[in-house]
């Protein structure tokens, strides 16, 4: 086995590069990460600079893979560790370029070891890990970062040497509702009626809503539709992660897996939330909207959202990081996870200190937030997602 530094994607086929990816995530597909470089959305300009590890055997076979990008900064990770590179600048010590093993802009766990099936999890891991940081010497990086790793990888990159750092999303999970209003049927009557006013609100506004694959941005709404999700980065002073040709590109290559909720009012396109699915879990990703009407956003995000999850036979829906007010709309909190490993040894004793004692008040604000779920105490506790 001898690990390969790949510049880019196209270095291995898309054949290759999915017979490891299997479905795991759309956002792992060799679709999805050579369109964001081909359209720029990663490279120099934007400070993702691809450096995937590429596993291989003694014939050059792929068995595994390790997605890798060398930061400059630490927008888009949403995992935040600017007080580390804050504690780094005060010490005189460069914390950037950094090593991320990331889907870049994208907080959804999965994979992050990609594994030919049967190749052993330990051994591919120790062996990418190290190659890792043996580039991570070379730059030199400060750090190495695994970022959004699924449960099943956890003990693996502990035991590669890297540190683990606990933080909660919230994912919808389906207890076999059968439709909406079973769903409602497990709030307390003042949740159940709050969010039917919400809804209320949407459609009394003349609002209606349409469901569409990818094959949607191949048509005339094109523009509008990347007006739509450009907007929510604008109005916070931020230029959108994706260009448009990102989108033209990923939507032709997989419109399959991309669906897209459409509000028109009068006929009119006035807003649109865009997803991916794969396999049982609906992921919400972007939503904008032409002007602004009550309770348009969660609507078009997160009821449509559980509609559609519902509607796919989804088991589960992730609408995407942060937000506590998707606990009184039935997203219950869920552990996610990142992993860490900082070549300077006196910060990475002091990380390894911080990182235990904030996972204590993680999980005590995990336990605090089940507790503002809108279900009804008959109904029982979510099985785990």
């Amino acid at each position: 086995m001898q690990v390969r530094v790949l510049a880019s994607l196209n270095e291995v086929s898309p054949g290759e590069w999915d017979a490891l990816e299997r479905g795991a995530s759309p956002f792992l597909s060799h679709a999805y990460l050579a369109a964001l470089e081909a359209s720029g959305a990663v490279g120099e300009d934007t400070g993702w600079i691809p450096m995937h590890l590429a596993l291989e055997d003694e014939h050059g076979r792929l068995r595994a893979a390790l997605p890798l990008y060398a930061k400059h900064h630490s927008w888009g990770e949403f995992v935040f560790d600017f007080a580390w590179a804050e504690a780094y600048d005060r010490a005189g010590i460069d914390y950037y370029p950094k090593l991320v093993a990331a889907v870049p802009y994208t907080p959804v766990p999965g994979p992050r070891v990609l594994l030919e099936p049967g190749q052993p999890l330990q051994e591919c891991a120790n062996l990418l890990i190290t190659a890792a940081r043996e580039v991570a010497g070379e730059l030199p990086a400060s750090s190495l970062h695994v970022l959004f790793p699924d449960d099943g990888q956890l003990g693996a990159l502990e035991a590669a040497g890297l540190t683990l750092r606990r933080d909660c999303q919230f994912h919808w999970v389906d207890e076999g509702y059968g439709d909406f209003e079973g769903f409602l049927a497990r709030f307390t009557a003042e949740k159940r009626k709050k969010l039917r006013r919400e809804r209320r609100r949407v459609a009394e506004a003349g609002i209606r809503f349409e469901w569409h694959d990818g094959h949607l941005f191949d048509g005339p709404l094109f523009d509008d539709l990347y007006r739509y999700y450009a907007s929510s980065f604008l109005r916070r002073g931020m230029a959108p992660y994706f260009p448009p040709q990102f989108w033209r590109r990923v939507t032709e290559a997989m419109p399959e897996r991309i669906r897209v909720v459409l509000a028109r009012l009068g006929g009119q396109p006035v807003a649109c939330a865009i997803f991916f699915v794969e396999g049982e879990v609906l992921y919400g990703r972007y939503w904008g909207c032409e002007a602004d009407f009550h309770s348009l956003h969660f609507e078009t995000c997160f009821y449509q959202g559980i509609e559609l999850a519902l509607a796919l036979g989804c088991r589960r829906f992730e609408p995407g990081a942060q937000g506590e007010h998707k606990l009184r709309r039935g997203f219950r909190p869920v552990p996610t996870w990142s992993a860490h490993w900082l070549a300077h040894p006196a910060f990475a004793r002091a990380v390894n200190q911080w990182l235990t004692r904030e996972r204590t008040h993680v999980e005590a604000y995990t336990a605090a937030a089940e507790r503002h779920l809108p279900f009804r105490r008959d109904t029982g506790r979510w099985p785990a997602a």
